[in-house]
């Protein structure tokens, strides 16, 4: 980061659109007219990667590091590209404008995903997906090939298919492959659409000058294509079964901690492996994203292990994980790494020293600066470092004001008026906030779009813990008032990050 600059959070599944969920289409280009008319110069993102309704479709519980979420296809794209049409769409039900009906939205879509396929095959040409195929036959063969044996067996997870498949034994791969063409060929195209719907649009906004900001969760689940093709970077007993998992202890966000549930990394075959399932991790994240933040960066340094029978993750413990190592592998391949490092939480001085070593912000959260340690908080405004990231809040936070408005944050709030020195009506809360996250000295300042809007509790996109009900908030096209530009436009300038 070289200037001051500022943006805005939002997913994809958030923005306007009729079909039940946010997409690529033109609820995506009119957020990003509406960034570029208010100067911002970062769009912050949320994993893009396959979801799972069994998992209410957390965009951080993925099948796949690699693949792209194929509910986020626009459909009035596709019949643009004429592979469907118009009363196709028109047939749909009625959806929430302001929630993801998941279960309603998956069968609509994927239902109209089929009926584009088919209608594909009869294309005379595909040398475009032929070459997109090819490009990208590294983890599209094996992620295609994963997803259809999955549906065959019926949900089954990986470790419970036949033992031939299981174990990745050639000869019955090419069988299955052979067996299963037309569904391989299926799920291939539904990565081919996603990959054009959105280099289309990361060019829309690169042209704007916005910059797409990505996110990578460190760890994959069990029953995702890269444990099945890879089990030997993961710590596997021999009945490939996990021996530890992923959590983090009691935090600020749960008194047992939280349990993720996700294999960890033997870190000792990563090694042996140069890096190389990570290394092509990223570059093919830096293929999709101008910048990469790092979710549970701290786990480059310590992950927290816990054994895994247990229910709950207090009874984990923290493991040495090689970071330098990793990180100097990465910056040879990659000299200028646009890492952005998500060191919330319980954070050492090894992780410090890993982030400042190889030159990656940190973030820095104001929803967490008026606590106990007020007015010596390192969240603070005035104790924030040039180099780092000051959100209001994040996806996995409470909006502004259903923070302001919680009972329990009376301290809180009576450290935010001594702050301000004046008291400050629930409804003007949410600009207070912004203009402190503008007028901090961050070189880069994200807001979540509830925020900008001054939503409540509500609006908020992730309870962590909570395992129902997240990831659902959507914004409707007429809540961006002309007001909401003037002001978010004044303080962009305001505060030069323009």
């Amino acid at each position: 980061m070289t200037k001051r600059s500022s943006g805005i959070l939002l997913h994809i599944t958030s923005l306007p659109s009729d079909f039940g969920i946010g997409d690529l289409g033109p609820g995506a280009y009119g957020f990003a007219d509406f960034l570029a008319q208010t100067r911002q110069s970062v769009w912050q993102l949320l994993p893009l990667n396959p979801v799972e309704v069994v998992h209410g479709c957390s965009p951080y519980y993925s099948t796949s590091a690699f693949a792209g979420n194929e509910l986020l296809i626009s459909p009035e794209f596709l019949v643009r590209d004429g592979l469907l049409k118009q009363s196709e769409l028109d047939s749909r039900p009625q959806f929430p404008k302001d929630r993801v009906d998941f279960k309603k939205t998956v069968s609509f879509k994927k239902h109209l995903l089929e009926l584009a396929y088919e209608r594909f095959k009869t294309l005379e040409s595909h040398a475009d997906f032929d070459r997109f195929c090819r490009y990208h036959a590294g983890w599209l063969d094996d992620f295609s090939l994963f997803t259809v044996l999955r549906s065959h067996f019926r949900g089954k997870i990986w470790a419970e298919w036949p033992a031939p498949l299981r174990d990745r034994l050639p000869g019955s791969l090419e069988v299955a492959a052979i067996k299963l063409a037309d569904a391989l060929n299926r799920e291939k195209f539904f990565q081919y659409m996603f990959h054009l719907q959105w280099t289309r649009l990361k060019r829309y906004c690169n042209l704007k000058r916005i910059q797409l900001l990505g996110d990578i969760p460190i760890y994959m689940p069990y029953d995702s294509a890269d444990l099945w093709i890879h089990p030997d970077i993961f710590k596997l007993d021999e009945h490939k079964k996990p021996i530890a998992v992923s959590g983090v202890p009691p935090d600020y966000f749960s008194r047992t901690g939280q349990l993720w549930g996700h294999p960890v990394y033997n870190w000792t075959a990563l090694i042996q492996l140069g890096y190389s399932w990570w290394i092509h991790r990223i570059r093919h994240n830096l293929a999709l994203y101008d910048r990469i933040r790092i979710d549970h960066f701290r786990g480059f340094c310590a992950c927290w292990e816990v054994p895994a029978s247990e229910l709950t993750a207090q009874n984990g413990k923290w493991v040495d994980t090689p970071g330098i190592d990793f990180f100097n592998q990465l910056i040879r391949i990659f000299p200028c790494l646009p890492v952005i490092a998500e060191d919330l939480g319980t954070i050492t001085a090894d992780v410090r020293e890993l982030m400042h070593q190889f030159g990656f912000p940190g973030m820095k959260i104001l929803e967490f600066a008026f606590g106990d340690d007020f007015p010596a908080s390192a969240y603070m405004p005035h104790n924030l470092p040039k180099h780092c990231v000051v959100y209001t809040g994040t996806h996995d936070n409470d909006t502004v004001r259903g923070w302001f408005e919680d009972p329990e944050n009376s301290l809180q709030r009576l450290n935010l008026y001594r702050y301000l020195g004046r008291k400050v009506p629930v409804e003007e809360i949410h600009r207070e906030m912004i203009r402190m996250a503008m007028m901090s000295t961050a070189d880069l300042s994200i807001i979540p779009m509830q925020d900008i809007l001054g939503m409540g509790t509500h609006a908020r996109m992730n309870q962590p813990a909570r395992k129902t009900g997240n990831w659902q908030w959507r914004l409707c096209s007429d809540q961006i008032t002309p007001e909401t530009i003037d002001m978010l436009l004044e303080m962009t300038h305001i505060y030069e990050r323009v």
